[in-house]
């Protein structure tokens, strides 16, 4: 049981100042859920009838679904994440933003993020300013058609599976007490991560395949 003053992991973090939590999980989840349908509806619904009038051909309906991907994951990095660098007492905020009772509730399922932990903020760091913005230039590149779409979403995509694959592996390393309990290790540490491990690993493949059929077919071009 975490100690009187902080519901976190392990019980003897020392976190003066901290200011518990004023918004419950469902207050936190509903909106989030609900805005990024919104993002993903519009972004389906443009690709699919503004994007695909013009002369170049029709967008094929995982190009579309790629949009929406990356779209979500541009504006997490740089939206949900970005205030966690720029907001480092968020944990004794007398008035936290909805972005500060964000990271509160997740450091439930990793206290790393409530002590500042340098590998996560490694992390987050790469994640706001490389990961965030070319997730967005991907959305672009997608839908101008770009010869380097393939390419982008490869690198892009390998760059979010070897940050989580560090994310894990130093909490294993360290120990794995960082969760306060099963409901927050599942539901959080694995379940709301596993998107980027499982859909990039998929785009790679994807956008692997493509760039060897493009490089084959110029190949037997040019002989």
């Amino acid at each position: 049981m975490a100690m009187a003053g902080h519901p976190y992991s392990p019980s003897d973090l020392e976190l003066p100042g901290f200011v518990p939590p004023q918004l419950s999980p469902l207050e936190l989840v509903v909106p989030l859920i609900g805005t990024s349908l919104l993002v993903i509806t519009v972004i389906w619904l443009v690709s699919g009838q503004v994007l695909n009038t013009g002369r170049s051909g029709r967008l094929s309906k995982a190009d579309r679904l790629l949009m929406c991907w990356w779209a979500i994951t541009g504006l997490t990095h740089l939206i949900i994440e970005a205030p966690l660098l720029f907001t480092p007492n968020y944990l004794t905020k007398e008035n936290p933003s909805f972005f500060d009772e964000i990271w509160k509730e997740y450091s439930k399922a990793d206290s790393r993020y409530a002590t500042r932990d340098t590998t996560t903020g490694a992390i987050e760091v790469i994640a706001v300013f490389l990961q965030g913005p070319a997730s967005l230039l991907a959305v672009y590149a997608i839908a101008s058609r770009k010869s380097y779409s393939y390419i982008l979403q490869f690198s892009v995509s390998m760059g979010h599976i070897y940050a989580m694959l560090v994310y894990y592996i130093t909490a294993y390393l360290d120990g794995m007490n960082f969760c306060v309990s099963p409901f927050y290790f599942w539901t959080y540490f694995v379940g709301a991560n596993s998107p980027w491990v499982v859909i990039p690993t998929l785009i790679a493949i994807r956008s692997w395949k493509l760039i060897s059929q493009a490089f084959q077919s110029c190949k037997v071009n040019q002989d």
